[in-house]
């Protein structure tokens, strides 16, 4: 399917011009960050982790050590919410009431399952090692069997999902537009910076490609 089909849970009920459903678009949005929030009720009480995450077709895939509560909580098929946000600038309006943010951000609901299936495993492992820094898979000792015995991953089925965005200039008052106040957007962005050498590094040992080549946006593709 090109397009997710909205739910009770995904609609929009306020501002629903900002509802993005295109499944590509979704996708682009998830690709792009780091970082996405695990949200899970266990014994009445919630909780929302933080925590890297890879996609790989339809699928998001998170893992952690085995002992982990949110792990082991999510592993037993309880329901989960979670949000991926990019915040792309400030938008500075003539009123204070009128301030904004432009972003990017999706939400994703349903129930994860723990991967059995060792290639599966290391295929998801892969996804997340790629969606934090491509090409650093490659340039490193893999996952040995002791540490994969210890390392559980999670797939989360990207089925019931709705993103929202926010872009352009603000939206004020048609009578704040005379005000003489400077109104506008401070875009944002994230840069990555120069790599810094571990202290224990031999100094022969160049910087790896996947480290003095990096940029979040330079050459991101659909992983499909």
């Amino acid at each position: 399917m090109e397009r997710f089909e909205p739910t009770e849970r995904t609609t929009l009920k306020r501002l629903p011009n900002r509802g993005v459903f295109d499944r590509e678009a979704v996708y682009r949005i998830l690709d792009e960050s780091f970082i996405c929030h695990v949200g899970f009720i266990v014994d009445g009480r919630p909780f929302v982790v933080p925590t890297g995450y890879g996609r790989k077709g339809d699928n998001l895939y998170i893992h952690g050590s085995a002992a982990s509560r949110m792990l082991r909580s999510l592993a037993r098929g309880i329901e989960v919410c979670v949000t991926v946000t990019l915040l792309d600038g400030l938008v500075l309006a003539r009123s204070a009431f009128h301030h904004s943010m432009n972003y990017r951000s999706v939400m994703i609901f349903g129930a994860a399952s723990l991967v059995e299936d060792e290639e599966e495993r290391l295929e998801a492992l892969l996804a997340i090692s790629e969606q934090v820094i491509p090409g650093r898979w490659d340039e490193v000792r893999l996952p040995n069997p002791s540490e994969l015995k210890q390392t559980s991953v999670l797939r989360l089925p990207l089925e019931e999902v709705s993103a929202k965005v926010r872009t352009g200039p603000p939206l004020d008052d048609e009578e704040d537009y005379a005000l003489a106040v400077w109104a506008g957007e401070v875009p944002l962005r994230l840069t990555a910076c120069e790599p810094v050498a571990d202290p224990r590094l031999p100094a022969d040992i160049p910087v790896s490609h996947s480290a003095s080549h990096y940029s979040k946006t330079n050459g991101r593709s659909l992983r499909e």
